[in-house]
């Protein structure tokens, strides 16, 4: 079972005000950051605990599939709008960092969709 993942970035928090916006679309935000004042060296996201990471210490720029869980299709469709501008939209992020998390118990899995990040140029979220 995977607990969590992560990619190497050469400029975290660059590459920060771009998860901000994007991982924001799907509920997720900022849960932990390495050093603990500014994040300068890692930054985790996720919900009650970090379950995506950006960091300076693994390679950058190598090959990888990456996918997060949406709860709908406009998620995917705001997730895939935020990347294609840049996610520099701070406001919106600020906006989805301050929303509490929403706790809900199902009895069964809903539907979930893939967002394929090495391409967000093009649509690519499948549903599962």
């Amino acid at each position: 079972m995977i607990d969590h993942t992560g990619i190497g970035v050469s400029n975290v928090a660059r590459s920060a005000a771009f998860y901000d916006a994007a991982l924001g679309a799907l509920g997720l935000r900022r849960v932990m950051q390495l050093p603990e004042n500014d994040g300068a060296d890692g930054i985790g996201y996720g919900v009650n605990y970090p379950i995506f990471w950006i960091d300076r210490f693994h390679p950058h720029s190598v090959k990888q599939h990456t996918a997060f869980a949406a709860k709908s299709r406009a998620q995917v469709d705001a997730f895939h709008a935020v990347a294609l501008e840049g996610g520099w939209d701070r406001q919106r992020a600020a906006q989805a960092s301050q929303q509490p998390p929403k706790v809900t118990h199902r009895a069964t899995t809903p539907p979930s969709y893939s967002i394929r990040t090495e391409t967000t140029w093009r649509r690519s979220c499948r549903e599962i």
